[in-house]
């Protein structure tokens, strides 16, 4: 694993990178409201073994130094243009698959909406789309997204954002809430590069403090920045004939099912696929149905190689 940053004029992107520097990009992956590239590195990682796979911090979260101030943010298409400006510099010519969580998920769509050439396949994990009466209501009142998000924004704000100890972090979250059903080392990954100590004390010290870096405030104008249009992404995807997978877990999904059914109807070539005993946390909990979806993808659409000609990939997570 590689730790590199995307410059900017107004800050850095902070990204990962698997596999051989000197290929071609193959991927990218998008993380979920909240987290980080991080998170998901023990999917990404054994596909590096192969090819050359990037993740990257949005704005606002993780290592990445880019502006985030909440009343500003009126949509994801900030994040969507971070994405399109990092993609024209690590991969200028050849497109690439998309991958992504939840709110990353939708992200990816939407640049595949915005810019289909960048975009040779997607793999969505439980992508944040609402019907479009909810979108059409957004647009139409101009404060609508300050009320939209409800519990999600609510929790968000409520969210603590400091710590005596790496440990303490662990202990506060390890089994409870959001985390209760992730499987190892998912949890920790995601610690690594959401915190960060702010307390200039002498490393030994035991007086510490560790501070969240994805602001409780800038999440929270995350899940209520709901001006988007991912059903103009997807007739996007379906004019141009863009592979396309959803991967919906069986309990819990953002997706509903008379969204989901929308989707197929509207986009027939979209394959979607549902996970038996799973919650909006997917990857953390089958990551290997996750990474074996990148790892087609990548084969037939990047690499050129059938199916058939592809073994297993390699088992190397813990679980719960």
């Amino acid at each position: 694993m590689r730790r590199f940053t995307f410059e900017t004029s107004e800050g850095d992107l902070a990204a990962l990178e698997f596999g051989d520097p000197a290929k071609k990009l193959a991927a990218l992956w998008l993380h979920a409201t909240g987290f980080n590239a991080m998170t998901y590195q023990s999917i990404l990682a054994p596909l590096g073994l192969r090819t050359k796979i990037q993740a990257v911090d949005l704005r606002g979260h993780g290592r990445s130094s880019l502006p985030a101030k909440p009343r500003s943010l009126r949509s994801w298409k900030r994040y969507r243009d971070d994405i399109i400006a990092f993609l024209d510099r690590e991969s200028p010519i050849n497109p690439v698959v998309l991958g992504g969580h939840s709110m990353g998920a939708t992200v990816a769509l939407m640049v595949a909406g915005a810019r289909p050439e960048k975009v040779a396949g997607l793999v969505l994990v439980d992508p944040v789309i609402l019907p479009p009466r909810y979108y059409m209501a957004m647009h139409l009142m101009p404060f609508g997204f300050r009320r939209g998000g409800h519990h999600m924004a609510k929790q968000a704000r409520r969210r603590r954002n400091k710590f005596d100890s790496r440990e303490h972090i662990q202990y506060k979250y390890k089994g409870r809430g959001a985390f209760a059903t992730w499987r190892d080392p998912f949890l920790a990954d995601y610690i690594l590069d959401a915190f960060d100590r702010t307390d200039g004390n002498d490393p030994d010290s035991d007086k510490q403090v560790w501070q969240l870096l994805c602001d409780p405030k800038w999440e929270a104008a995350t899940f209520m920045a709901q001006r988007n249009r991912p059903w103009g992404a997807l007739a996007k995807v379906k004019k141009h004939r863009i592979p396309i997978t959803i991967l919906r877990p069986d309990s819990d999904s953002v997706l509903t099912d008379e969204v989901a059914a929308r989707l197929a109807k509207k986009c027939p070539h979209l394959i979607l696929k549902e996970r038996v005993n799973t919650t909006h946390f997917l990857p953390m909990e089958a990551p290997y149905d996750v990474r074996d979806e990148l790892s087609s993808y990548i084969s037939s659409l990047i690499e050129g190689i059938g199916d058939g000609d592809v073994g297993p990939m390699k088992r190397s997570l813990r679980s719960r």
